[in-house]
């Protein structure tokens, strides 16, 4: 996997990313540190990285196992160190499926799976962060 981060010059905080897979994604600082608030945070992209990682996994779990899953958000409320490295320190993972007739118990266990076997993302961040999760089944 590449990935190419190139500074957009010294009018402020902004790269832009291209990705392995051809894709753009922009980055910006906040104001204080120079940036100009016009894309997302590194570390908010660390963030989205995990929760799509972890979406997908259940997503795709709940289909494997012939569940009708419909829809799937995740939200992540994150706690970072004080000091730097200000690494993650707390993640919160609050997942809203939705379905017809989710079995609570198969929701419950796609997102155990997730954290505890498939989503790459979320391993290497529970290195530093205290990782918890809740969940919210919707009948569509």
């Amino acid at each position: 996997m590449d990935v190419k981060v190139s500074w957009n010059g010294p009018s402020g905080m902004s790269f832009r990313a291209q990705t392995g897979s051809g894709h753009m994604v922009a980055m910006d600082g906040a104001p204080e540190g120079g940036g100009h608030n016009l894309a997302p945070r590194p570390m908010e992209m660390v963030l989205i990285g995990t929760g799509g990682c972890a979406a997908y996994d259940v997503v795709l779990i709940l289909k494997r196992g012939r569940e009708d899953v419909r829809g799937c958000d995740v939200t992540l409320q994150a706690e970072r160190a004080e000091t730097d490295p200000k690494v993650f320190t707390k993640i919160n993972f609050h997942f809203v499926v939705t379905g017809r007739n989710l079995k609570p118990a198969a929701v419950e266990r796609a997102v155990q799976l997730s954290h505890d076997k498939y989503c790459s993302a979320s391993a290497m961040l529970a290195k530093t962060a205290e990782m918890t999760h809740s969940i919210e089944i919707v009948e569509d």
